[in-house]
């Protein structure tokens, strides 16, 4: 019996210092060897005779700023078994996500095998955030301050008046029509109606997005609160919960997923309007940055203006998810995201 028991420590010693000792997964390499290749090509390929636009350092520079970035994740992978596994999963994607950017580095600056014009240089959109850095940042500033109070605000109206919605057959009789004929309609569509209600720019760019997250937040809320369990009320009203109380305590966090599904609608949807609300009379901000360079011809801003979007977007739905996952952890194991 005692040698069983020692035998199964020995065992389970082994294993823990298995998963202590340095170890590496070759999978991790695999962006270091993209870069690498994607640095030599451009390197040794000259650019296109036709390629009359001043060289820049910047591609080259960021191939080498990547190289040391993985390079160095690459070695605390050895010894970090949470790093080891996070790089090798995301390797082949990142791997392939350089090589594809080297691909168009060859087919604009080497070969260009498509207009300059329209599809400038990997080193040209760089320089954007390098020369012109400051003022995008002032203009992602600006277009944040619209996004996040528009945002909240069709935020709490949405979540309210699905809530209402969910919980009241009266009101969902005098309500969800108006919301089935209104909620569809694109937010862009009631351009000219905010022009006209509103004296400020700002206030009709807040008034759409806050229009296009609502629809989506009062949808889902008020279906995720009357798909909750009716035996939940039937116990909290045993136990003598008042309505407001059960709202609070049975409604709402059985339909929290539902809500966070919403927000995550409401959050694309805003970005699809903050773009149309900046050209409306709005003086500043990513959205207008990019008309303003699209209108002459400086596409290379307007690549940068829309990888500043696509980082933002990014940014607040992983957010976003931080705060789902934290604020329903009570419900993980029960539901899949």
């Amino acid at each position: 019996m005692s040698k069983t028991g020692g035998s199964g420590t020995a065992t389970q010693h082994k294993s823990d210092t298995r998963l202590l000792s340095p170890s590496f997964n070759g999978r991790v390499t695999l962006p270091l060897v993209s870069i690498g290749l994607v640095l030599a090509l451009h390197l040794i390929i000259p650019a296109h005779e036709n390629y009359r636009l001043k060289l820049l350092p910047y591609f080259s520079d960021f191939l080498v700023i990547l190289l040391f970035v993985y390079g160095v994740a690459a070695a605390m992978s050895i010894f970090s078994r949470r790093i080891r596994e996070k790089l090798g999963f995301k390797a082949v994607f990142h791997a392939c996500g350089f090589l594809a950017l080297g691909v168009y580095n060859l087919i604009t600056l080497k070969f260009e095998l498509i207009p300059n014009i329209y599809f400038p240089a990997p080193e040209r959109i760089l320089g954007v955030f390098v020369e012109d850095g400051f003022f995008l940042l002032r203009c992602l500033v600006y277009s944040l301050r619209l996004l996040l109070s528009g945002f909240i605000l069709g935020a709490l109206v949405g979540v309210f008046t699905g809530t209402v919605i969910g919980w009241s057959r009266r009101f969902n009789y005098w309500i969800m029509p108006f919301i089935r004929i209104v909620g569809p309609i694109p937010s862009t569509a009631w351009i000219p109606v905010a022009l006209v209600i509103f004296f400020k720019p700002t206030s009709a760019s807040i008034f759409l997005i806050a229009l296009g997250v609502w629809f989506p937040t009062t949808v889902l809320t008020s279906s995720g609160i009357m798909n909750v369990r009716k035996s939940y009320f039937e116990v909290s009203s045993t136990l003598g919960a008042s309505d407001l109380r059960m709202i609070l305590t049975v409604a709402l966090p059985g339909a929290a997923p539902s809500v966070f599904t919403g927000l995550f609608n409401g959050t694309s949807a805003c970005f699809l309007t903050l773009m149309a609300a900046e050209m409306i009379g709005c003086k500043f901000g990513i959205g207008w940055y990019i008309n303003w360079q699209r209108e002459v011809l400086a596409y290379a801003n307007v690549y940068a203006g829309l990888i500043i979007i696509a980082l933002t977007f990014s940014f607040l739905i992983g957010l976003q998810f931080k705060v789902r996952n934290k604020a329903l952890a009570w419900q993980k194991g029960t539901i899949r995201w």
